[in-house]
């Protein structure tokens, strides 16, 4: 349950297995409570002593071990500012920040923390910690506390310290009889957490109702930004360096997450598709009243909602690859063909059940569907490269105008 700084994981694939699990819960009429974790100065606060004891315990040499005790030893840093170099300060905590073994080196010093979760669920990408739990009733909040207590106790074990004020709980709920004020959560401070309605995790903003209205809103903000500067310096650009511009700074922030926030309601995906049309007419110098399928054709790109399930059926594809993590891969499962027709060579996937529209926007619902759905015309009946799979699928994916 660690994703951060390992090979095929990533705030995407992190984020994604959070939300099936809470997804999951809510289709099961369940409320579904979480704790996102703040800790200060995590990778400034490593203790050298503990983690060489880690590495020992993980079976490295006694060779390895003393070349780690060496590189933790004399370290010192200073600080430049207007031409003056401060003295030498020594470095006695931490992982050496921007270096190659850093990340992984507190990888390994926070990696056991996952085991005090006891009957919650946790995920951690690097120090961004998230402790989440369901259930039928009110009482998730009582068992949530029971696990934070462990994981405080954990991480003082460790000389992390917690950031109370920055540490926020969330009660997940879009049916169910909201309380007017949850159970506190507390620190082991004595500190009562406080319970909000929306919160940035991994790059995505949450909200209790997963509406992602509040990160669509920011992302529409962020772009209307951008293009504005854009637009307000258009003459200083030839027609090239729009086009690059647009792909730099604006797709990078539309595309960022699309999997996961693509299951928010077409009202709210509509104010992107105003704002990547804008980014189009700032490239193509179109008119207002060009209408947007014609915008498409003149710059040669898919709408946003095909970009979305371009990326979306990627991971999927991803997934039956085996390159991703193994948290998202047992969410996916191969059907056995019951008898022997043509399309039973066809890999299909098995649809979980769900007792919801909601519930069929979980991960492993809404894969399983639409990978089958895919399966209609690609017809695959062995997996190929992901690079061949892309070419079909782009060929599977286009955008015809179905305006009225």
């Amino acid at each position: 349950m660690q994703s951060g700084f390992r090979a095929g994981h990533g705030c995407t694939s992190a984020t994604l297995k959070v939300l099936n699990d809470i997804v999951t819960a809510i289709d099961k009429k369940q409320y579904c409570a979480a704790v996102f974790i703040d800790l200060a100065k995590a990778f400034d606060s490593v203790n050298h002593h503990i983690l060489i004891g880690r590495l020992s315990s993980l079976g490295f040499s006694n060779d390895c071990v003393a070349w780690f005790t060496n590189y933790f030893s004399d370290r010192v840093q200073c600080v430049k500012s207007e031409g003056l170099l401060s003295g030498p300060l020594a470095v006695s905590m931490g992982v050496p920040q921007g270096s190659i073994l850093g990340p992984t080196l507190f990888s390994v010093y926070i990696n056991d923390v996952a085991l005090a979760a006891v009957e919650s669920l946790i995920h951690l990408y690097a120090d961004d910690t998230i402790l989440y739990t369901s259930g039928p009733s009110l009482d998730t909040v009582l068992t949530l506390q029971t696990s934070f207590n462990a994981i405080q106790l954990s991480f003082r074990g460790l000389q992390l310290l917690l950031n109370t004020s920055k540490t926020k709980c969330m009660l997940f709920n879009r049916s169910l009889p909201a309380p007017a004020r949850p159970s506190s959560i507390t620190s082991l401070d004595g500190s009562n957490l406080e319970f909000v309605d929306n919160y940035k995790y991994l790059g995505v903003w949450l909200d209790c109702k997963l509406s992602f209205q509040t990160h669509i809103n920011h992302l529409q903000s962020k772009v209307k930004s951008r293009i504005g500067f854009l637009f307000r310096n258009k003459a200083s650009f030839p027609h090239a360096a729009k086009h690059t511009l647009v792909k730099l700074t604006i797709l990078p922030i539309l595309d960022f997450g699309d999997v996961i926030y693509k299951i928010a309601s077409n009202t709210l995906l509509n104010k992107l598709d105003a704002v990547y049309h804008s980014a189009i007419r700032f490239v193509t110098k179109a008119p207002y009243t060009t209408h947007h399928c014609d915008l498409y054709a003149l710059v040669g790109w898919p709408s946003l909602h095909n970009r979305r399930q371009t990326h979306w059926l990627q991971v999927i594809y991803k997934t039956l690859l085996g390159k991703v993590p193994p948290y998202l891969r047992s969410l996916v499962t191969i059907a056995a063909p019951t008898c022997s027709t043509r399309s039973s060579r066809y890999i299909s996937l098995v649809t979980p059940k769900a007792n919801s529209s909601f519930g069929r926007l979980s991960f492993q619902f809404s894969a399983a569907n639409d990978w089958n759905e895919l399966q209609k015309s690609l017809k695959l009946e062995t997996l190929i490269s992901l690079t061949s799979f892309k070419h079909q699928l782009s060929e599977q994916l286009t955008d015809h105008c179905t305006c009225t």
